[in-house]
């Protein structure tokens, strides 16, 4: 695994980090996942349905409804999550730049018109471990801000392969999907994105 860094906002970009041959990997290794936490549209607080689709691996998952946004142990249906793959915990080990490992896996999956708002990804117990995310599958223009809301933005398009690291004191930078070039990869054979979001949640 290697990659081209660049640095967007604070935020670390690896372009083409991981071969085309480890993308296939992991999107088997997800498929496994999604066997046994499949991917659900979650409800926010406010009552309204997102657009990306989520799933998730680790020892907690991501999840969100009437309730809040939240870290739980078990799925909605009741079920534990799944183990994080071994190719995802892999990633993490070669761009977090950390050794302690990630606890939760969120998996997005984004369709025709899905997106994602600015947001901080503040939810996990200690803001001082990184967040490592993973691009497969449709190119997406992923948008980056302040660590206050406001102020200017930059932009770039990520593509299939493609790795983000928030960290330091870009750790809790605004960011967002804007947008999905859709059938701009030929990972997914219906189109799409997939996006892997490691993290120390606990």
């Amino acid at each position: 695994m290697s990659g081209t860094p660049l640095d967007v906002n604070g935020v670390r970009i690896l372009k083409g980090f991981l071969s085309q041959g480890l993308q296939r990997e992991v999107v088997s290794d997800l498929r496994d996942v999604a066997a046994i936490a499949p991917f659900r549209r979650y409800e926010t607080p406010g009552g309204k349905k997102m657009s990306v689709r989520m799933s998730a691996a680790g020892k907690v998952g991501w999840v969100t409804d009437r309730a809040g946004y939240r870290y739980d142990a078990l799925q909605p249906d009741g079920e534990a999550w799944p183990e994080m793959p071994a190719t995802v915990l892999d990633v993490w080990s070669a761009a977090s730049g950390v050794e302690r490992m990630p606890d939760s896996c969120l998996i997005n999956f984004y369709g025709k018109g899905a997106k994602m708002g600015l947001h901080q990804d503040r939810d996990e117990a200690d803001l001082d471990w990184p967040v490592v995310s993973i691009s497969l599958g449709d190119d997406a223009l992923f948008r980056i801000g302040q660590v206050t809301r406001g102020g200017p933005t930059r932009s770039i398009w990520l593509h299939s392969g493609d790795v983000a690291v928030l960290s330091g004191a870009a750790r809790l930078a605004y960011h967002g999907i804007d947008r999905i070039r859709f059938g701009s990869s030929s990972l997914l054979p219906d189109g799409g994105r997939i996006n892997v979001t490691m993290r120390v949640a606990e």
